[in-house]
Order: C-alpha cells, then structure tokens, then sequence
C-alpha cells in the first residue's frame, strides 16, 4: 500500500506498507516496505507514491512525485524493498500498469501526459 497520508497530514510518513495475506483475506504483520526519501541534488526528499504494481521477480514498480526534477517518475524497488532504479519524467507520475502482448510496456499516467516505455521485464499477472 502506498502511504499518501501526507496529503492531507503532512505529518505522514511518505512510505510504502506491506502486510501478509492470511486466510479469508485477513491482513496481519503490517509494516514499512520502503520509504520514498531519495536523494535528490545534493538533498534528502521524499515525495509519494500512488499507483504500485510488481513485475514477475516480485520488484515493485512505484509512481512518484510531488517534489519536482530528479525525482518525479516511476520508483524500482527489488522484493526487500532496496531502490534499484528510476524512471524519470518531466512530470508527477500518478499511475502505473504493465501492457501489451508480452506484458512488458510499462503505462504511466502523469499530470497531463502518458508515456509508455518497453521494459527488459514482465508484469506480474494474477491467474
């Protein structure tokens, strides 16, 4: 779950949560997957996250925004929750999904805009 709490209490952690998935969709276990601080110019900023899905390798992909150049985008985490990569764009990206026939383009929504980049991995797909 993505933690955009400090949109409304700026008090808020700017994280991402996760929780184990026990019988009868019982959620236990919560705790903080990642936090969105990246260093940014010199300078520690975190902005949020939004929209999250995972790839086959159990990576999470995350939208990010709301701080500005160097930093809006889409966020890569590997499945222990380490930054591994970044997409930036010149706008808030609010938004992501895997498409097409091979499941590896990735579609991100954005303030105004979206923009789709083939990627070297696939989306995770539920059956």
């Amino acid at each position: 779950m993505a933690d955009t709490g400090s949109s409304h209490y700026p008090e808020a952690e700017k994280e991402i949560k996760v929780w184990d998935v026990l019988e009868e969709s019982k959620l236990a276990n919560g705790r903080v997957f990642t936090s969105m601080q990246l260093e940014v110019g010199g300078e520690m900023k975190a902005g949020m996250a939004d929209g999250i899905r995972a790839d086959v390798d159990g990576n999470i992909w995350a939208s990010a925004g709301w701080v500005g150049d160097g930093y809006d985008g889409v966020n890569v985490f590997s499945p222990e929750g380490k930054r591994i990569g970044q997409i930036l764009l010149p706008e808030i990206c609010s938004n992501v999904c895997f498409g097409g026939t091979k499941r590896n383009r990735l579609f991100m929504t954005a303030s105004t805009s979206l923009y789709a980049v083939y990627v070297e991995t696939t989306g995770a797909h539920i059956s």
